[in-house]
């Protein structure tokens, strides 16, 4: 027992003496050279709250909300990133274990005889370590520290894949509320515009309008009806897509039986927003975790230049007859460290440092790229949101100046002081502003999805 303590003392000096620093560099710092602060848009105003909060008190609607939950649960993209990161955290832990002995209990029977040989039979037991690397200089730990690195970058990339989903959720909700929406005025049009064409047949018989008249009647109704068949078309696929997206069957009645109004509970456009708030967006935390990573293999490759000690020992008892291998005076032991000193490798490790230099070197660039490309999607998102507002309410202002028009000029055509190309060109302005209408509407609440996208959003089910 007292020779076992002893052994076991020695298994805990070479983890201790393996417990010392690394050779990995300082984390070089990003120079991304963006602005502090994005430019205030045109009518921008404080939003309370405007960055970090969950995506059920940034969402509206109770149906959306239902839907996104369902697409959280089912959606296989982010199924595949979850199980990326289990797959990350199980290589971690596989790493990890290279920093400690493994210890393995064996035992063995051999036999032995010949012609001129008696037969002889050796049984042993022991526990021992196996080619134990004693990290004096730090690379196994720099190892562990890079695939612990990339666990916490799978972690951020799973988040990431939320935030993208619950954002592509909103958006084809938001599509198929346009469309269904187009797709009512397409057909409210066309009832309209046929009433008008069998109309204007029994005036060209009596001889009240001219062909003309009546053909131009007719180019209305037919252009009706390939607009309603088109957004026909478009709510079928808008609805795939949902169904892609939440990842399995749902209730039809969660979908949005045309516009229904914002769907998110942002007012305003936020205001005075720094440029820090970049680094809470999980594609950007991912880059610097992989930066991270790529820097430890720089220590990894820099202390294979150095010495590396393996260590390989046993205890345990051996005897000729099974009853007596646990009997006193059985007892033995071995030790076998050894030492590994590269000598020379025809340049190995010198162009495997330069490798890992260089990872970290892209790391780096990919890291400061990705600060940029966040903050030009958000500054693109703050400048749109003032402008599509504008937009929506130009066109909100046009539609209700058509349909004065329009009435106006079927009132004049039918008392016969107007022509009919005037009722027309109205009927055609009318109908064009309604639709434009209804995409502006769909690219304001879009940009308030992808600003809430691009600024990180929240992973979490709910806000603070």
């Amino acid at each position: 027992m007292t020779r076992l303590a002893g052994y076991a003392a020695l298994a805990f000096a070479a983890l201790a003496a393996g417990a010392c620093g690394t050779l990995e560099p300082t984390v070089p710092e990003a120079r991304p050279d963006v602005p502090a602060k994005w430019e205030p848009a045109a009518g921008a105003a404080e939003t309370a709250g405007a960055a970090g909060i969950g995506w059920r008190d940034f969402l509206a609607s109770p149906k959306l909300v239902a839907l996104v939950e369902m697409a959280l649960a089912n959606n296989r993209d982010l199924r595949v990133a979850v199980l990326n990161v289990e797959r990350a955290r199980a290589l971690h832990q596989i790493r990890r274990s290279d920093r400690f002995p493994s210890v393995d209990g064996s035992g063995a029977l051999v036999r032995s005889g010949g012609d001129n040989r008696d037969t002889t039979s050796a049984y042993t037991a022991s526990v021992g370590i196996t080619q134990f690397e004693i990290d004096l200089f730090g690379r196994v730990m720099s190892l562990d520290r890079a695939a612990l690195e990339r666990y916490f970058a799978e972690e951020e990339n799973q988040r990431s894949v939320r935030l993208a989903l619950v954002a592509e959720v909103a958006n084809a909700w938001l599509a198929l509320a346009a469309d269904r929406e187009q797709l009512r005025l397409a057909r409210a049009t066309l009832v309209t515009r046929e009433d008008e064409f069998r109309l204007s047949g029994r005036r060209k018989e009596l001889g009240a309008i001219s062909a003309l008249d009546h053909a131009q009647a007719r180019t209305l109704v037919e252009a009706a009806r390939a607009d309603a068949a088109r957004y026909e078309g478009q709510v079928a696929a808008d609805r795939n897509a949902l169904a892609l997206l939440v990842g399995g069957p749902f209730d039809q009645a969660l979908l949005p039986e045309g516009w229904e109004g914002p769907v998110t509970r942002w007012k305003g456009v936020p205001a005075g927003l720094t440029s820090e708030l970049l680094l809470r967006r999980p594609d950007i935390r991912s880059a610097e975790h992989s930066l991270r990573a790529a820097n430890a293999n720089i220590g990894a490759a820099r202390a294979a230049f150095f010495p590396s000690i393996t260590l390989t020992g046993s205890a345990g008892t051996a005897a000729g007859e099974l009853s007596g291998l646990f009997k006193s005076g059985t007892f033995a032991w071995s030790v076998a460290p050894q030492l590994y000193l590269p000598i020379f490798q025809g340049g190995r490790l010198t162009a495997g440092l330069e490798v890992a230099t260089a990872d970290r070197d892209i790391a780096l660039a990919r890291y400061e790229r990705s600060i940029q490309s966040g903050f030009r999607e958000v500054a693109d998102a703050l400048a749109f949101s003032a402008t599509l507002a504008d937009q929506r309410r130009a066109l909100e202002a046009t539609v209700e100046a058509a349909s004065d028009a329009d009435r106006l000029t079927r009132a004049r055509y039918q008392a016969g002081q107007d022509s009919y190309l005037g009722s027309l060109v109205n009927q055609r302005t009318l109908y064009v502003s309604q639709q434009g209408l209804i995409t502006a509407r769909l690219a304001e609440q879009a940009n308030w999805v992808t600003l809430y996208k691009v600024l990180g959003g929240d992973w979490k089910e709910s806000g603070p």
